[in-house]
């Protein structure tokens, strides 16, 4: 595999599309809003300037960088060559459906086909994609150009060539990948930090501390990278509310931090994308 369609600019598909091309491959970000694909242009402008600028490339890399990451609005022209398609589009189930099924009919029958999805397995989209053995979760971390994680989840459908090129996929990108050997919602990192979340809403719900005294101590005393709620403002908190959401419906129980998460996004403080969250960021 050597070409790479990205479905979605955001924060995590422009990631995703910049580190793949940065260790060689041919990508193509498809991003169907203009405003974002103009925002993506100049993330990449600068992020590329200051590797320069660090010394961590040279302007000759990053010339070749350049010429192997283009940006389209045109989905069919994207997946015409394609090797592997990855989607990363917000995570709403009916929107990844219509995309995914129009993916399957655009690509070539061996093209692998992969979501981003952090909480919905491929499953759920297998009765739309043609010929689905080569459609599975491969699932990034945020930021993608750092964490080196990336989990590639098999699903029944799933065939066993499918998850030794997205394995190989991960390791050629710089990325260590786990394999999570059955579906299950949340993967594997996401349920141990489910379990974190959960308590971290408890404490600082019924008043135990701060949400600030909260993430110190957590960055401070177990040395994670960021605390919970840094860490909702980073992957935005539209999608922890997606998550609860569906959560709730599912099983008619509100999760500890539903309702502080509901006011956020009822208020549009989705995380640093809008500057506020839980923190501010101007």
């Amino acid at each position: 595999m050597n070409k790479c369609t990205v479905i979605g600019g955001g924060a995590m598909g422009r990631q995703i599309a910049l580190n793949t091309a940065i260790h060689g491959y041919d990508v193509i970000v498809c991003e169907s809003f203009a405003p974002a694909r103009e925002s993506l242009e100049a993330w990449k402008e600068e992020y590329l300037a200051g590797r320069i600028a660090k010394g961590r490339m040279t302007a000759e890399q990053v010339a070749d960088i350049k010429a192997r990451f283009s940006v389209t609005d045109d989905l069919e022209a994207a997946c015409k060559e394609a090797d592997i398609v990855i989607e990363a589009i917000i995570e709403d189930k009916q929107a990844k459906t219509e995309l995914l099924g129009k993916v399957s009919r655009l690509t070539r029958p061996d093209t692998i086909i992969a979501t981003n999805s952090s909480f919905m397995v491929s499953s759920t989209f297998a009765g739309v994609v043609e010929h689905p053995e080569r459609l599975a979760n491969l699932h990034y971390f945020m930021p993608a150009l750092v964490m080196k994680l990336v989990e590639v989840v098999k699903g029944d459908h799933t065939s066993q060539e499918t998850v030794d090129k997205l394995m190989e996929f991960g390791r050629s990108t710089g990325k260590t990948p786990a394999l999570v050997k059955k579906e299950e919602d949340g993967f594997i990192v996401n349920n141990i930090l489910k379990v974190i979340k959960e308590e971290a809403y408890r404490l600082v719900g019924e008043g135990v501390c701060s949400l600030e005294d909260l993430d110190k101590a957590v960055e401070l005393g177990l040395g994670h990278p960021m605390g919970p709620f840094k860490l909702d403002d980073m992957s935005g908190i539209d999608v922890r509310y997606n998550v609860l959401k569906r959560r709730y419906e599912e099983t008619g129980v509100k999760s500890y931090g539903y309702d502080m998460i509901t006011e956020l996004y009822e208020q549009g403080r989705l995380g640093k994308k809008t500057k506020h969250g839980f923190y501010d960021y101007e």
